[in-house]
């Protein structure tokens, strides 16, 4: 699987998987580094962990926009939808991926969590325009 594939795979686990079908996405010592919490680490903790964030935000789905790839890394454009208490939401980030093999031993993951806004992403930015 190329390495586009397998991240688009994983993001669909993400929204319907089960935590061992996201945890096969990744190598057993995979870490998962992001800009709002501490890190994930193990395949079969970053299973468990999408599965409580999928059922915290009541049924979020991600979705990829962008992959760029080159060698054993590759990176991203992502967003995520849901519904909060506040309504229905959009987050939006940037991921860096490194693979070992076709798995994904590492991601690193910049986006804003900001429980006032809803809608996080590039200021102005035209999405879906």
């Amino acid at each position: 699987m190329d390495h586009a594939a397998r991240i688009t795979a994983y993001f669909a686990s993400c929204t319907s998987g089960t935590p061992d079908e996201i945890a096969a996405h990744f190598s057993a010592d995979a870490v998962i580094y992001d800009t709002n919490h501490s890190p994930v680490v193990g395949a079969t903790e970053i299973g468990a962990f999408w599965e409580r964030v999928r059922s915290q935000w009541n049924g979020a789905a991600w979705g990829v926009d962008r992959v760029v790839s080159d060698g054993d890394t590759a990176a991203i454009e992502w967003h995520m939808t849901g519904e909060s208490d506040n309504g229905s939401f959009v987050f939006r980030g940037s991921e860096h991926y490194e693979f070992a093999g076709d798995l994904i031993s590492e991601i690193r993951q910049y986006w804003t969590f900001d429980r006032e806004r809803s809608d996080t992403g590039l200021q102005g930015y035209p999405y879906g325009a």
